[in-house]
């Protein structure tokens, strides 16, 4: 089966958000591009308490200075589209108040036909947690738990009740409901947040590891959601590439995924697909200098892929 391939909406400060996000939507779409991804970053601490990824001395990208807001730029991309599906890889759930939340992905995904797939995770930064989440860092599994059980309920039929720790629903209506159920997609890395896929998730997102590890893990998932029953509720894997293109071929020993020339962008595509990934979004936006740049690069890549027979 051919794999699927998503690309990264514009939302960097280089990018014009009122022009950019639709017409790179739109093209995207007529390119061949099967779904549209936004990323979350809310601020660019000065002093951050932590590197990048909490690396110690790992500094931010100053491509992170300003990063638009991801549900904005996912409703001009539905304004500019009609059958890309529309993703977010992913939102930083303690960030944001659950109710709310859940509420602003339903009327999306009415709004662009079905077409929403939410991606959660739990986020790294302290600083963001400081400025932006109304629980403590050390809360935010339990934050993202309340968030999916917010979202089953708001999601699914009236009358819509839930009693949670930061959340209390009494019975109410609430609309408008989704076109159809929104698959759930979850980042994870530890045994503990690959568990949480495992139980309660449609899909997982997994960022930077080598293919070989990959598929190792992905047995595990596929174990650790048997032993929950869920033989019946298929699981997909969707691999966020943040590619970082040279102009001269990266030595394959020391390569990370998804870093090197368009030629060994394809060849990570291939070996992901060989592991049995579903679908991998291309995060090219970083390596152009403004929006008729990056729907070329994303043209030609695409081409790439699909002339590769992947």
């Amino acid at each position: 089966m051919t794999i699927r391939l998503g690309v990264g909406l514009p939302q960097m400060k280089r990018y014009d958000v009122s022009r950019d996000v639709a017409e790179v939507a739109r093209t995207a779409e007529q390119i061949g591009y099967e779904s549209l991804w936004v990323f979350e970053r809310v601020l660019f601490p000065e002093r951050p308490q932590q590197g990048l990824y909490s690396i110690p001395g790992l500094a931010w990208p100053d491509s992170y200075r300003s990063v638009a807001d991801p549900l904005v730029v996912l409703s001009l991309a539905a304004a500019a589209t009609e059958r890309a599906r529309l993703g977010s890889s992913v939102l930083i759930a303690p960030l944001h108040v659950p109710f709310q939340l859940a509420r602003t992905l339903a009327t999306l995904d009415a709004a662009s036909d079905g077409r929403v797939l939410a991606g959660f995770g739990t986020g790294w930064s302290l600083d963001e947690y400081a400025a932006a989440s109304f629980t403590p860092f050390q809360e935010r599994g339990r934050v993202l738990d309340e968030l999916l059980d917010v979202c089953a309920a708001v999601w699914g039929p009236n009358p819509v009740s839930y009693q949670g720790t930061w959340t209390v629903i009494n019975e109410a209506e609430v609309g408008p409901k989704p076109a159809s159920p929104i698959p759930v997609y979850l980042a994870a890395a530890s045994r503990k947040a690959l568990d949480r896929v495992a139980r309660r998730a449609d899909g997982w997102l997994p960022t930077g590891t080598p293919p070989e590890q990959l598929a190792a893990q992905w047995r595990q998932l596929m174990d650790l959601a048997a032993s929950y029953g869920r033989d019946d509720h298929p699981l997909e894997m969707c691999v966020r590439a943040n590619v970082q293109l040279t102009r001269d071929p990266v030595d394959d020993d020391q390569r990370q995924p998804f870093v090197g020339t368009v030629e060994q962008i394809v060849q990570d595509v291939a070996a992901h697909a060989a592991v049995g990934v579903h679908e991998v979004l291309l995060d090219l936006q970083g390596n152009v200098r403004d929006a008729k740049e990056l729907t070329d690069l994303a043209a030609r890549v695409y081409a790439d892929v699909r002339d590769a027979g992947i």
